[in-house]
């Protein structure tokens, strides 16, 4: 991709990449609100849903079909949370984040989804050292290959 807009910089694009098509990409959120926590970015530069275009919308319906079945490849999720805000990031985009009922382990590390089972605390993060980030990116990369 050429023209990369700040939003995808934001979020880690290309190394946090996990699945890229042509109107978006998914990346692993690099503040982890829940395990598996990502991003959804339009790969345009538009800053409105409304500007996305037909094709952009067409595509988003089959990509979240396959976000939804790789998580829950990843391990069982009890609900699944889109949120578009756009209030810091103004590109479009949204914060996919798999609800779980109960804390879930990985690396070592127990992540709670403090949230639960009302809206999503975007402040509370559960912090990762860069080898559990690096795994999970890669584990992510074969559940989205196989959801294919």
């Amino acid at each position: 991709m050429n023209d990369v807009h700040a939003t995808l910089k934001k979020f880690g694009y290309p190394e946090s990449l996990v699945l890229e098509t042509e109107h978006w990409c998914v990346l692993l959120r690099p503040q982890q609100v829940t395990l598996a926590s990502l991003v959804l970015c339009a790969k345009s530069g538009v800053s409105t849903l409304g500007q996305l275009g037909t094709d952009g919308f067409a595509e988003l319906g089959l990509l979240t079909a396959r976000i939804e079945r790789a998580l829950g490849l990843f391990r069982p999720y009890d609900k699944i949370n889109y949120l578009a805000l756009m209030m810091v990031d103004p590109h479009v985009h949204f914060h996919v984040l798999p609800r779980y009922g109960q804390a879930q382990e990985y690396g070592g590390v127990s992540f709670a989804d403090s949230g639960w089972p009302g809206v999503p605390d975007l402040k509370s993060c559960t912090a990762m050292d860069d080898a559990s980030r690096v795994r999970l990116h890669a584990e992510l990369l074969d559940v989205f290959r196989r959801a294919g």
